[in-house]
């Protein structure tokens, strides 16, 4: 029989399959979800033959969606009707006691094939539909008590990223970030009374010597001990940033009195060593202060940087976490509750290394050897910011003759497997533990990875 198929597939066609599903002796096969909502136009003949019939072959889980394929028929009050068959070997009709509907209908003497319309079996369809959606409806509950953990985190991270992205109060941010790295290893190595491992955590997180000998270590107090060493690493960063405002205005300013009208941003680079950041810069403003809001450009792009990084790895982890605690059901415990205090862990963790990675990428980096490694950026005609490639002088225009610099191969680091076995060391002793725990470990400086 010639028939329109309405679904997903064909959905370039769907208003020429509905434009003809109103007229007389049109057949149009559709799927649950197609065309709901759509109003059908009926011709005059069909209206007076009763309209659109809808016949659906099965009941679907849901109540609502079982009414919004009967609201086909009937839209605009246009006549109409509609009959839906159900099997008892139907997947709804099997989980909720089809065999008890199977068992009354063979001692009342019905055949198999004959068609049973009775209350009884309506009524027990609209119970099977009940219980379904009231377990839908706990699944999605679960998940949203799921998705409500990580939106708390979330909400903390992405204020965190719109104050750097939008330079409000980075400047306090930043000097939290440093407050808390000094709070934390003040206070941990306090705590444990060793002096060489405070000395040796400022030079590689802080890059300062130590505020204080090892007599007054011991025996100053742990909140004392910490203003101590942020005072001293803040004055240190301090006079690194003006250090970086002094080394680029040379070159800003001659960018800018030669070629203001061509260049509106310039693109500085860096770099600790490892990792270099193309910081993206306005050329008036720079040459205005004198250099000195490329500290604030600085501070916005590795602060962006850094959050993007391992947030995008936290989530991994989360996501792992999520699977992994429902085994706890197996122990009688919830899920939920061993998600909620996992997570504050792994978050906490995450805040601590956001602020040392943060303040240890800006008191380590700095501008290259060369400072004419500085570019101006050519201002499209919709100004929108795009970071050049670094090179090792100025671009210009039309500098056609100047070579291409050699490509050079990238060199890809092994990523260790979070279940892999690795053997860390701190000098007194050796651990073969897991990477993702012996990874945490490593982050804090104390161990260092054998193999």
């Amino acid at each position: 029989m010639k028939h329109n198929v309405l679904n997903a597939k064909l959905h370039q066609r769907e208003a020429d399959i509905v434009a003809e599903a109103g007229n007389e002796s049109i057949v149009t096969i559709a799927t649950n979800m197609a065309g709901r909502g759509t109003d059908i136009k009926l011709s005059e003949k069909v209206k007076e033959n009763g309209g659109l019939a809808i016949i659906g072959t099965e009941r679907h889980d849901s109540r609502r969606v079982d009414r919004q394929l009967r609201g086909r028929a009937g839209r605009q009050g246009d006549p109409g009707s509609s009959q839906f068959y159900v099997s008892l070997e139907d997947n709804l009709m099997r989980l909720f006691g089809s065999e008890r509907i199977a068992k009354l209908m063979d001692r009342m003497g019905l055949e198999e094939g004959e068609v049973i319309q009775h209350s009884m079996v309506s009524k027990s369809i609209e119970r099977a539909q009940k219980k379904v959606e009231e377990n839908n409806f706990g699944i999605r509950k679960r998940l949203l008590e799921y998705d409500d953990v990580m939106n708390q985190q979330r909400e903390v991270i992405y204020k965190k990223r719109r104050h750097a992205l939008y330079g409000d109060r980075i400047s306090l941010d930043i000097s939290n970030s440093i407050f808390d790295t000094c709070e934390s290893i003040s206070f941990e190595n306090q705590e444990n009374k060793d002096f060489e491992a405070y000395k040796l955590a400022l030079l590689r997180t802080l890059t300062i010597e130590s505020p204080v000998d090892k007599s007054e270590f011991l025996e100053i107090d742990k909140n004392e001990l910490a203003e101590i060493t942020f005072e001293k690493c803040y004055n240190n960063y301090k006079v690194k940033t003006s250090s970086i405002a002094q080394q680029t205005f040379p070159v800003i300013k001659d960018v800018f009195e030669k070629q203001s009208a061509t260049y509106k941003n310039i693109v500085i680079p860096f770099t600790d060593g490892i990792k270099t950041l193309q910081v993206v810069t306005n050329l008036k403003e720079s040459f205005e202060s004198q250099g000195a809001n490329i500290a604030e450009s600085i501070e916005k792009s590795v602060t962006l940087a850094i959050i993007d990084n391992i947030w995008k790895e936290h989530l991994r982890e989360m996501d792992d976490l999520k699977q992994s605690v429902q085994n706890a059901v197996y122990e009688q415990k919830d899920p939920l509750l061993i998600y909620k205090f996992e997570s504050f862990n792994l978050f906490k963790e995450l805040i601590y290394k956001v602020n040392k990675e943060i303040v240890t990428f800006l008191l380590k980096a700095g501008l290259p050897n060369n400072t004419q490694n500085i570019q101006e950026e050519k201002a499209s005609n919709n100004q929108n910011l795009q970071t050049s490639r670094p090179d090792n002088s100025i671009k210009s225009e039309n500098s056609n003759t100047q070579k291409p610099n050699k490509i050079q191969p990238v060199r890809v680091e092994q990523k260790t497997s979070r279940n892999e076995k690795v053997v860390i060391t701190n000098g007194k002793e050796t651990r073969e533990l897991k990477w993702k725990k012996a990874k945490t470990l490593v982050d804090s400086g104390k161990w260092a990875r054998v193999n």
